[in-house]
């Protein structure tokens, strides 16, 4: 049985092999996890659909179409895998598939540019990275040697001449040999990596953003004294009655989506040369990961209820970390929240995510002194900031909308009643 890269989005048509979780001679069973692979928007785990023992035929590291064969199942063997096999056998069976004479090894686009400027055959250099790969050092290694091998111009120049050479001028002067190059991976204070196809991405997008986006930002203030006293006078109930914790997150959802309504452009965005108003709430909740920032959206976020959205933020923060996101729980929000507060963010202009207008960001709650009915109290204050496009959204529209999340955090229960 063949394993294949799945196809995984209509705009996604390559990814990156990044770790082998069973290797070469190892049995696999039916529906086992057997690598990871990253596309420019998610992480996902390759699963085996038979048992049997497993051939991998594509290196960690190495950047495939989608629908190629990575591995192969071979079911047949699956009963003589669990054996103890002959110690003659063990060997091979651990080992990689071997690297076709002529084939380019495993490296990194730099890799690539680098072996062309030293004019070297990278086919012919056994890789010293992870999975075979060929590195900067393997690289410039080889080069060192092809200089070492050629001729010095001192002894070609010591080489009895022919009649006609002695008569013809002089050879114009060698140019003075470059510098040698030193690899980052050389430095023990230099580490080198290749940029994953996720953080391409998010690259890529941010620069897009900032130069097709005419992106302002305002900000705001809210009180959290109500939502607190909330958390902690029914937070230990809801967490029986629903399983879930009662945090932050549900309220500012509720917030958004209700202010979204009194300003539609805010949950708007454009296309081409139209403006597309959305009557419905798809609030992407940005979820930090190892390899990147995520945002899931939560669908009809305005239909859900504070339970509802505190277990949909959950079940997407598992999918997170177990590299089970798929690429429809990303695609298609209307409106963007972030939390740079679990950080220690005091303050920051969050990133418009394209074709978005506006993106909500939340900050670290700290206790200080406020003006309440003429005399000075300490509360608990979070800073909000609202990026938005200005080609869509006016100023005050904006201002209107961020004052108006506010309102509905300082004074929850306004947004909560129901009928």
């Amino acid at each position: 049985m063949e394993i294949k890269v799945p196809a995984v989005g209509e705009s996604v048509f390559e990814a990156l092999v990044s770790r082998w979780l069973k290797q070469t001679g190892e049995q696999v069973a039916v529906d086992e996890a057997v690598c990871e692979i990253e596309t420019d928007k998610v992480t996902l785990e390759v699963t085996s659909d038979a048992a049997g023992v497993l051939t991998i035929l594509a290196q960690e590291g190495s950047t495939v179409k989608i629908g190629t064969v990575i591995a192969t199942v071979e079911e047949g063997a699956a009963a003589a895998a669990g054996a103890p096999q002959p110690a003659s056998d063990a060997g091979p069976a651990k080992e990689a598939p071997s690297q076709k004479p002529g084939a380019e090894p495993p490296m990194s686009p730099s890799g690539r540019k680098l072996a062309r400027e030293l004019g070297v055959d990278a086919s012919t250099i056994k890789g010293s990275g992870r999975g075979g790969r060929v590195t900067g050092a393997d690289l410039l290694k080889e080069g060192d040697k092809g200089r070492k091998t050629e001729p010095a111009p001192a002894a070609l120049s010591a080489q009895p001449a022919a009649p006609s050479q002695q008569a013809a001028p002089a050879a114009p002067r060698e140019p003075a040999p470059a510098q040698p190059r030193t690899a980052p991976e050389e430095s023990p204070r230099v580490t080198r990596k290749p940029m994953t196809p996720i953080r391409k991405r998010i690259a890529e997008r941010l620069v897009s953003v900032r130069q097709h986006t005419a992106m302002l930002t305002t900000f705001n203030e809210a009180d959290m004294s109500e939502v607190i006293k909330l958390r902690k006078r029914h937070g230990e109930q809801f967490l029986k009655r629903h399983n879930v914790k009662l945090g932050l997150m549900s309220f500012f959802v509720r917030a958004c989506c209700e202010a979204l309504k009194e300003f539609p452009e805010v949950n708007g965005s454009i296309a081409g040369e139209d403006l597309v108003y959305h009557h419905y709430c798809d609030v992407g909740v940005a979820v930090g990961s190892e390899k990147g920032l995520v945002v899931p959206v939560l669908r009809d976020a305005e239909t859900l209820t504070l339970a509802q959205i505190e277990q949909g933020i959950a079940d997407y923060a598992e999918k997170v970390r177990n590299n089970r996101i798929a690429i429809n729980d990303i695609e298609g929000g209307t409106f963007t929240i972030s939390n740079g507060g679990i950080y220690g963010s005091m303050l920051s202009t969050p990133i418009i995510n394209p074709p978005q207008s506006a993106v909500l960001g939340m900050h670290n709650i700290q206790d200080r002194p406020v003006v309440r009915d003429g005399e000075i109290v300490i509360r608990p204050m979070m800073y909000l900031a609202l990026s938005y496009d200005h080609r869509i959204v006016d100023g005050a529209g904006a201002v209107g909308f961020l004052k108006r999340v506010k309102a509905y955090i300082e004074d929850p229960e306004e947004m909560l009643l129901e009928g």
